[in-house]
């Protein structure tokens, strides 16, 4: 099979809090590292109770930290929340700090609502439209200093990163294959596009010196047990945070609740089933057969998993079984 990686939201349960959602994410971290995960991503999310991973930087650093083999990196980092010098400095600093380890990938989407988005910006003059651009710049950035160069990123410049480009449409796709930048899609959450955007992103690509072919990595939502029917128990956690979160109540991650899915009015079942159409629920041989089948489909070259599970014990359970069902 090819890569497994983690992306992680810090997931802040109900009956806990930030600083043992962080705890734990290094905690898994340091299981992943010793069970063979290739990465291990946090993502930037603001004004949201149930993930604590909005100072994306200073998480990586956290998890870097305390792990020594893994990479470790942003899935991803809003990019037009930023001014692109700032992010050059910021992951320049973590690849010193932790040289050859450390991913960057970049999303155009805000991360949050409007009114965070202008509480973080001050002003909406980061508009999604200026993202080629930002990347461009942050890129340039990145690139070793020329002499005589006036403006530098430091630490930045000729930072040994993985630069990734960050999707859920078309559009990402469609920059990623110009840039000749490897492509994550989010099929965890929106996997509507996935077939058209992979298509379009191969058809596209240009090498370029960071990447010579087109390299993709789609986010499942894997979800495993010893029983199939432990695991849908574990699932409704993310079922009511989806729900909860479309309703414009996002919260603090809900415990599991026997049976959720069977209540649920016809509409709200079809919502979730459209969503996570690329989630993988159920007992290792179940879990095994989807996995399967979904990177024979689509080509994928890794994966990138996150399982959003109240109980830690149960979540570091799950990825254990995850990879190994994996290889």
């Amino acid at each position: 099979m090819i890569p497994l990686s983690i992306l992680d939201l810090a997931p802040v349960a109900e009956g806990s809090d930030a600083g043992r959602a962080l705890r734990n994410s290094l905690d898994l971290a340091r299981h992943a590292e010793r069970w063979g995960y290739r990465r291990f991503w946090l993502a930037e999310h603001h004004n949201m109770p149930g993930i604590a991973s909005a100072a994306t930087a200073v998480a990586i650093g956290h998890v870097a930290g305390g792990t020594r083999t893994i990479r470790v990196g942003a899935g991803g980092i809003m990019l037009p929340n930023h001014a692109p010098m700032v992010i050059a400095e910021q992951f320049g600093t973590l690849d010193a700090l932790h040289p050859g380890r450390i991913d960057l990938g970049l999303g155009r989407a805000p991360g949050t609502d409007p009114l965070a988005m202008r509480a973080l910006r001050r002003n909406l003059a980061g508009d999604v439209d200026a993202f080629p651009d930002d990347v461009m710049e942050l890129l340039a950035f990145l690139a070793p200093a020329e002499p005589g160069q006036l403006l530098q990123a430091v630490p930045g410049a000729g930072a040994n990163l993985e630069v990734w480009i960050l999707g859920s449409s078309l559009f990402g796709a469609q920059l990623a294959a110009v840039l000749g930048l490897p492509y994550a899609f989010a099929s965890h959450f929106a996997p509507a596009e996935l077939d058209r955007a992979l298509a379009v992103y191969r058809a596209r690509f240009r090498p370029s010196p960071r990447l010579d072919r087109p390299r993709v990595m789609l986010g499942v939502n894997l979800i495993v047990a010893d029983r199939d029917q432990e695991a849908q128990l574990y699932a409704s956690s993310l079922h009511q945070a989806f729900l909860n979160l479309r309703r414009g109540k996002p919260g603090k991650l809900p415990p599991p609740v026997a049976g959720f899915v069977d209540r649920l009015a016809p509409e709200e079942r079809a919502l979730l089933d459209g969503i996570l159409s690329c989630a993988f629920i159920g007992s290792p041989d179940t879990v095994r057969r989807g996995l399967e089948a979904f990177v024979a489909r689509t080509g994928a070259d890794e994966l990138i998993a996150t399982a959003q599970i109240h109980d830690h014990d149960a979540r570091l359970r799950s990825f254990e079984l995850a990879i190994k069902a994996f290889e």
